[in-house]
């Protein structure tokens, strides 16, 4: 996995697409159906099968599942981003393939989830730049994200049960811990999507910019969180994520783990760097130690 990545990933999809996804022609086998191109400390991550409006195949989970792999462990990478080619974002899962019998999902990677990332703990943060549609699991690859950039034109939303079946690439699990609980049951018992301006409303995107410009802000962002001590953002990650595991934020079991992971920062080179840096009116030389 090189400069430009060619990579090639698993899931209980959630196969919702309009019938002109379907018509589009096959993508040549040669291409990549994921790409990681690096921009500094940045993984930009393209979901590539745009003739297919970047609709989850196994080759995709592969290759998504082992992007994100490359930028956890890299220490010289510190944020990804996700896109997609073309004119849209993710159309969910490969209907074609679903109806052949053949699995979306990365053979050998159960552990990963739809697309190889819902279910990927990764510890850097990830930040969805959604450059169209994104209905079903395009939208639950951006649940699964810490951040998200989304164009003015762009659509969420889980219409799974106007299908007959539901989102279980982990829309149902999230949807309402990142919106009103109200709002998300409306959006996933009716099936309506969310325009942009409604899920920047609600919170569930950080920013509406236009269609060409979504990539570039989103990068932008991931610079701004790249410049920051790289294990005090990924300490902070993790603190937010596992704090969905514990019921109350009272209990003594989830500040033992606030403590733990605080712990292990303040005894970092880079904790002594950050005080020292500011002191002497210079920026922080971050060592990752």
């Amino acid at each position: 996995m090189a400069t430009t990545r060619t990579t090639k990933e698993p899931s209980v999809a959630l196969p919702v697409q309009s019938p002109e996804i379907q018509d589009q022609p096959e993508q040549p086998e040669q291409e990549a159906a994921a790409v990681l191109r690096r921009e500094g400390p940045v993984a930009v991550i393209t979901l590539n099968r745009p003739r297919a409006m970047n609709a989850v195949n196994a080759a995709m989970s592969t290759a998504v599942g082992h992007a994100l792999r490359e930028l956890d462990e890299d220490p010289e990478l510190s944020v990804g981003v996700i896109t997609g080619a073309g004119r849209a974002f993710c159309a969910g899962a490969d209907l074609k393939e679903l109806g052949a019998g053949r699995p979306v999902s990365a053979p050998g990677h159960p552990e990963r989830g739809f697309a190889g990332l819902v279910r990927h703990v990764v510890d850097k943060p990830l930040i969805a730049a959604v450059n169209g549609f994104a209905l079903g699991g395009g939208t639950e690859i951006v649940l699964a994200c810490d951040l998200a950039v989304i164009s003015e034109d762009a659509q969420l939303g889980l219409p799974e049960v106007k299908r007959g079946l539901v989102a279980a690439a982990g829309g149902l699990l999230r949807l309402h811990r990142q919106i009103p609980p109200k709002v998300a049951a409306h959006a996933a018992l009716t099936g309506e999507p969310l325009d942009a301006v409604t899920a920047l409303r609600w919170g569930l995107v950080n920013e509406v910019v236009p269609a060409d410009q979504v990539v570039d802000r989103a990068l932008r962002l991931a610079r701004q969180i790249a410049g920051n001590a790289p294990l005090a953002v990924r300490a902070s990650k993790r603190i937010m994520r596992r704090s969905a595991e514990y019921g109350s934020d009272w209990g003594p079991s989830i500040w033992d783990m606030n403590e733990a992971e605080f712990g292990e920062v303040r005894r970092s080179e880079d904790a002594k760097e950050g005080p020292r840096a500011f002191a002497e009116k210079r920026p922080p030389r971050w060592q990752g130690k």
